[in-house]
């Protein structure tokens, strides 16, 4: 076999002399063992040749063995780091696309397009990499292109130089601090009491924080004070001293601070950066004096903390909010706080006092105050002398007393909803109830021993009927008719009631303010107001007292002035009920208005008194509000608006009343959800001559009519399920405009017509009477008649 490398006669030669070798040995040293020595020695050496040309050709024969450049451009290819290599020749033996995309070509280092004297570092780079093994170039440019070079040498024979070029992004730092210098970083140091502003080598304003345009311009509007020279809005005294020009000599000193934003030129760009400097020891005492004087002129709650946690000063606002006597005032705010809240409070002066002149809300509980928290701001401040935190407390307490009205309101509001619903299911019951105890009646005469049991059950069903008025009255939801009145003449219609009820052992005080406007209410309600109070008020005094009643005009501003956020702006009538008694404790005050809620003794009293005044003022557009302080009586107050009339409108004729009958003729269609109402009406109309075709529901009320040759009325329910009576009525009346309705309902007039919106309608409230049933009939029948002709 012929040795890698070496021809057929190479080898034949190196064969001739290894043998001609042995021979001249054997020949001069005579000695077979030497020469067989040497010959294996040669074949051992011709072995090792053999092996090493096998595993390394190259090396071996002294050949530079060439790498593969495809392979090691796609390795390096990359897209931010731009890659080339050389030889020791000086000669580019691969490179990356960014490296031809930024150097403009395939360009041998170091010979690129750079800027000044890249080239050159760039060069003497390559040099150093030769000798150290590495080398580099922090600052070149190839145009708008900042550059890092750095160089390496590699390679198996360490004779290849690897370039290596990064993108430098070059950070403006005068753009960078004007954009801050605008923007929030601004107001952060002008919270921490640092006046910032950037100046041009000429030392004008290119812009600065609000902090400094408010001290030195006193305004903050950046654009316009953008180019005006800085140096004249300062002021240096004899002393050395620095102060803001405009402030005059009252001005607080400032300390400056100069940063060169171009490092060893001074006369470049400058960041200025001003401080309040600390006031002397002696000039401590008169600016705490100063200070206090100013927080006690102030209407809200302020107090100075020292750095050890100790009140300082607090002004009375202050101590009128937090409810402190001024014969113990407190050493330490966590005393005037409950002990959940002391920790949090003392930790938060505790951080403001040595940090930063910020400040920050908590909310704590005031000690004695109830449950209900409060908002404290504490500032950290400096310069205030021997005070390190200002305490801001608000006085709450007309705002919590609106609040607990506000949620009263709610809460009446939502019980009313309730109380409604529960009178109108109850009135069907009670319509089903009355109904039969008068066609019962109907069948007995006085003296039978049915009779008397009958009126009973009646009577009762009677006095139910009006606990449901009640609760209608209450949840604004009866039928009112009202009328345009003077608040005195009400009171004068009922004084002669009110001396029978309240009892000659209390004396009634009537007293009437002059200029009193007139309002719009229904006189009979306004007048069981009156009543009602008048009697709670009696019974309130146990029978002997003083009961005051008293009207007087309210204007706008005044209501504006009580600051009600309930009670919006206008003009109102006043009416105030006062007594003589023990007054009404705290806990029960916000629980008067509320149905079935009484302080009577069992059996003395339902509870509906006040919830029915309630909601008979707030039906009638006013409010009502009670005060009370124990052991000074109790006083309602009601505001009901000033009525305007109209001048141009003419007044409205009032309609023919039409003529009642228990007894008539023809078809009547009735409609009606409730088994036991639909049961008692039919019975009552049958035996009042009329002849009736009932219906459980509006859907089979409209089957039934299209199935009738005449109906002369409707008889039906307001509110039953699938298809109501309202909806039912629209389908006949496009059938026959003309077609009498007589609505029923446990629900209030005034509130079914305003959804009902359908005209020439009658209505009839539930509970009614067998009589009220058919007077109801014969009347909305000849009404009808009177309109046909």
């Amino acid at each position: 076999m012929v040795p890698a490398g070496l021809s057929r006669v190479d080898a034949a030669l190196l064969g001739g002399l290894a043998i001609l070798s042995v021979g001249l040995l054997f020949w001069a040293t005579r000695d077979a063992v030497l020469a067989a020595g040497f010959l294996g020695g040669l074949a051992i050496a011709c072995a090792a040749v053999i092996l090493l040309r096998r595993l390394f050709p190259a090396a071996v024969a002294g050949e530079a063995a060439l790498p593969d450049w495809t392979m090691l451009r796609t390795a390096v290819d990359h897209d931010d780091i731009a890659v080339a290599v050389t030889d020791r020749a000086g000669r580019l033996v691969c490179a990356n696309d960014l490296f031809a995309t930024w150097m403009g070509g395939f360009v041998t280092p170091p010979g690129l397009p750079l800027e000044g004297r890249g080239a050159e570092l760039l060069k003497n780079a390559g040099r150093t990499a030769w000798r150290d093994g590495e080398g580099s170039v922090h600052e070149l440019a190839v145009g708008a292109l900042h550059l890092r070079a750095q160089v390496i040498r590699s390679g198996l024979a360490e004779d290849y130089l690897v370039w290596r070029f990064s993108a430098v992004e070059r950070l403006d730092l005068v753009a960078e601090i004007s954009r801050h210098l605008d923007g929030p970083a601004g107001r952060t140091l002008g919270q921490a009491g640092i006046m910032a502003a950037l100046v041009n080598a000429e030392g004008r304003l290119r812009v600065a924080n609000q902090a400094f345009l408010l001290r030195a311009l006193g305004e903050s509007d950046q654009a316009h004070y953008a180019g005006r020279d800085v140096a004249p809005l300062l002021r240096l005294d004899d002393a050395g001293t620095l102060y803001f020009g405009r402030e005059g000599e009252r001005a607080t000193p400032v300390r400056l601070l100069q940063i060169p934003l171009i490092p060893a030129d001074s006369h470049g760009p400058m960041l200025l950066a001003l401080i309040d400097e600390e006031m002397g020891a002696a000039d401590r005492g008169t600016a705490q004096t100063y200070v206090e004087t100013l927080l006690s002129l102030l209407p809200f709650g302020l107090a100075m903390v020292d750095r050890d946690g100790r009140f300082l000063y607090m002004n009375r606002a202050f101590v009128r909010a937090a409810g402190l006597s001024e014969e113990r005032m407190p050493r330490y705010p966590g005393d005037i706080v409950v002990s959940e809240d002391k920790g949090p409070l003392a930790d938060m002066i505790r951080r403001h006092s040595s940090g930063q002149q910020v400040g920050g809300d908590l909310s704590i509980r005031l000690a004695g105050q109830g449950d209900e928290p409060v908002s404290m701001r504490v500032v950290g401040v400096r310069g205030l002398g021997e005070a390190a935190v200002l305490l801001s407390l608000k006085d709450s307490s007309e705002e919590s007393r609106l609040k607990r009205q506000v949620a009263q309101a709610s809460k009446m509001q939502a019980v009313g909803q309730l109380a409604g619903g529960v009178a109108h299911d109850f009135n069907n019951i009670l319509t089903a109830v009355l109904g039969s105890c008068d066609l019962m009646l109907m069948r007995h005469t006085p003296g039978d021993s049915d009779y008397d049991d009958i009126q009973q059950i009646r009577s009762n069903a009677n006095r139910a009927a009006s606990l449901t008025r009640q609760l209608l009255a209450f949840s604004r939801q009866q039928t009112l008719r009202p009328q345009i009145l003077q608040l005195p003449d009400v009171i004068s219609e009922v004084s002669h009631l009110l001396k029978r009820l309240i009892g000659e052992s209390v004396q009634l005080s009537v007293r009437h303010g002059r200029g009193l406007g007139a309002v719009r209410a229904d006189p009979g309600q306004l007048e069981q107001v009156i009543i009602n109070l008048a009697v709670n008020a009696r019974d309130a005094m146990g029978g002997h007292g003083t009961l005051t009643m008293e009207t007087y005009p309210v204007s706008a501003a005044e209501v504006r002035a009580m600051g009600s956020d309930i009670m919006p702006p206008a003009d109102y009538s006043a009416l105030k009920v006062s007594d003589t008694g023990g007054g009404i404790p705290a806990e029960v005050l916000p629980k008067i208005f509320e149905p079935f809620f009484t302080t009577k003794d069992v059996g003395k009293g339902t509870g509906l008194g006040l919830s029915t005044v309630y909601g008979i003022i707030k039906q009638s557009a006013g409010f009502i509000f009670a005060d009370s302080k124990p052991g000074e009586g109790a006083s309602f107050t009601i505001y009901l608006p000033v009525h305007r009339a109209d001048k141009d409108a003419p007044a409205a004729a009032a309609p023919p009343k039409p003529k009642k009958s228990q007894w008539g003729t023809g078809t009547i269609l009735l409609v009606e959800d409730e088994d036991m109402v639909r049961a008692v009406a039919e019975r009552a109309l049958t035996r009042a001559g009329y002849t009736v075709v009932t219906a459980s529901q509006g859907e089979e009320g409209v089957e039934r009519f299209g199935q009738m040759d005449k109906v002369d009325l409707i008889l039906t329910d307001v509110m039953m399920p699938t298809m109501d009576g309202p909806a039912m009525v629209r389908v006949l009346r496009a059938k026959r405009p003309d077609l009498p309705v007589l609505f029923m309902s446990g629900y209030a007039e005034e509130q079914l017509r305003q959804s009902i919106d359908i005209d020439h309608v009658s209505f009839l409230p539930k509970p009614f009477s067998v009589a009220q049933l058919t007077e109801a009939v014969s009347a909305a029948l000849d009404t009808a008649a009177q309109r046909a002709l």
